[in-house]
């Protein structure tokens, strides 16, 4: 689907991970971790591109085999301790583009579908970004902090007798964020101060994070 803009779909694929050795290409199912994300990115009608950006050989002869490109991460971008807005801006320094969106390698159960109705929601809101997002959970209403010795409420200084009260809340899911070149390069972030939410179902929103999100991912698999 011609749009008129240039909309790339970046992929932060580094080789380390501090929590799963090689996460981004540890199988999840009979196929790489970082084929979900490929894929979903092929089969979409609005993207116009997409690259993998790694400092692993490993994970680009994986890459290579589905036909995407990559491009080479610069070492000092390939810390633990490095910011993946870096990686994005590293990437529109070297690559055309109108708008950028970002698709973490974590998130296997995002779709292209998805991916499409956040770009669509991006050209058509009246917004600055926007980035994807799930239900918090009612269990908010009860978040609790340490103050002094004593436990106190988070939220209004007041306990709430019921959680059908509580407003809604929504945490990012780290699957979809989209944004201008013009806007990353001045704001060097996706969040901005117009941001337009795309809510996603918790069964699409898993960030593998650790083994025990990966147990969780391949038991989804098979039900």
């Amino acid at each position: 689907m011609n749009t008129g803009k240039l909309i790339l779909g970046i992929i932060p694929a580094r080789g380390g991970s501090r929590r799963v050795p090689k996460k981004n290409i540890k199988l999840l199912g009979k196929k790489p971790l970082i084929a979900y994300t490929i894929e979903a990115a092929e089969k979409s009608e609005l993207l116009t591109d997409s690259i993998v950006s790694t400092d692993s050989k490993e994970i680009t002869d994986i890459v290579k085999r589905f036909g995407t490109k990559t491009i080479e991460r610069p070492k000092v971008l390939a810390t633990d301790w490095a910011k993946t807005i870096d990686v994005i801006l590293d990437i529109l320094r070297k690559e055309d583009c109108d708008i950028a969106v970002c698709l973490q390698p974590t998130s296997p159960f995002r779709t292209a579908e998805d991916i499409d109705n956040a770009i669509d929601l991006f050209l058509k809101g009246k917004c600055e970004s926007v980035v994807s997002v799930c239900e918090a959970g009612n269990n908010q209403a009860w978040l609790l902090k340490v103050k002094g010795r004593y436990l106190t409420p988070v939220f209004n200084n007041k306990y709430f007798e019921g959680r059908k009260n509580f407003p809604k809340m929504y945490i990012p899911n780290g699957a979809i964020y989209v944004a201008s070149k013009k806007t990353l390069e001045h704001y060097k972030s996706f969040y901005t101060n117009k941001i337009i939410p795309y809510v996603m179902p918790q069964e699409r929103s898993l960030d593998i994070d650790n083994s025990n999100d990966f147990a969780y991912a391949e038991a989804s698999l098979k039900h």
